[in-house]
């Protein structure tokens, strides 16, 4: 059967290179994007790694299903990916929304199958009251007039205004490809999500804080707060980028994963 996931594996596997130490990556893509979001990453590491990269449900090729996706359904097809492919350990990689899977996804599979946790972009605090409403709200507008008004509106949001405009185009493309149903099903899902402060305290793993310097979503206060809590993490700050660092600040996102990543492959 084949896995639910549409997804990209490129790159060394172990049953090809049964010698290789490095540890297969895993790239979990935030809202409301797809798996294209990893291209710089795909195209750095996958000659000398594995790299994973699915289009989460209700995004990208993957199938939609209706009405609310929590984070836990979003982990469990991850695992399920996993399986499907062979994949015993990772690092997993996620940004924003996909850095909040990245954590249900450590809770879920833990240290002896997560090697290393990169949290990009991303918070761990639970849903406000007024969080909720916002989220469902949109969620309600984006099945109403659909993804092209909100892509316009928060597009010098997600890059900065001086992104180049091959990476803007990108962004603003993959917004406007999602389904609004499974965007809005991944709204409400995460107005519902838990608090995963806790969690962060227990990681046994090396972690990789990254946060773009001028993210207005996710500020790099919230970073900080996420690096004090982590027992072994490194935080790194990616001038000039707002809320996504990999697209739009690539070699210095690149180089600070490479060297996390040699990191966590000396020590598997």
């Amino acid at each position: 059967m084949p896995p639910f996931l549409a997804h990209d594996d490129a790159g060394d596997h172990y049953d090809n290179h049964p010698h290789t130490t490095r540890t297969p990556l895993l790239l979990i893509h935030g809202h409301p994007f797809d798996r294209t979001m990893w291209r710089p990453q795909q195209r750095a590491f996958a000659p000398t790694r594995r790299v994973v990269a699915p289009d989460l449900r209700g995004y990208g090729a993957s199938p939609v299903t209706p009405g609310v996706t929590p984070l836990s359904r979003f982990a469990a097809d991850l695992e399920e990916l996993l399986d499907a492919l062979d994949v015993p350990t990772c690092v997993l990689v996620g940004l924003s929304m996909g850095g909040q899977i990245a954590m249900e996804c450590y809770d879920r599979l833990g240290p002896e199958r997560v090697r290393g946790l990169v949290l990009a972009d991303t918070f761990p605090d639970p849903e406000t009251l007024e969080g909720r409403r916002t989220r469902n709200a949109m969620a309600d507008r984006l099945l109403r007039e659909g993804m092209r008004g909100y892509a316009d509106e928060v597009l010098e949001k997600m890059v900065a205004p001086h992104a180049h405009p091959d990476v803007k185009a990108h962004v603003h493309r993959m917004m406007t490809a999602t389904d609004p149903e499974g965007a809005a099903a991944a709204l409400r899902g995460r107005a519902e999500r838990p608090d995963y402060r806790p969690l962060l305290t227990k990681v046994t793993v090396p972690a990789l804080v990254v946060v773009g310097a001028h993210d207005e979503y996710t500020p790099v206060s919230d970073a900080e707060t996420m690096h004090a809590l982590l027992p072994d993490a490194t935080l790194r700050i990616i001038d000039r980028a707002s809320h996504l660092p990999n697209l739009e600040r690539p070699e210095e996102f690149n180089r600070a994963l490479e060297e996390f990543l040699t990191r966590v492959d000396e020590e598997s």
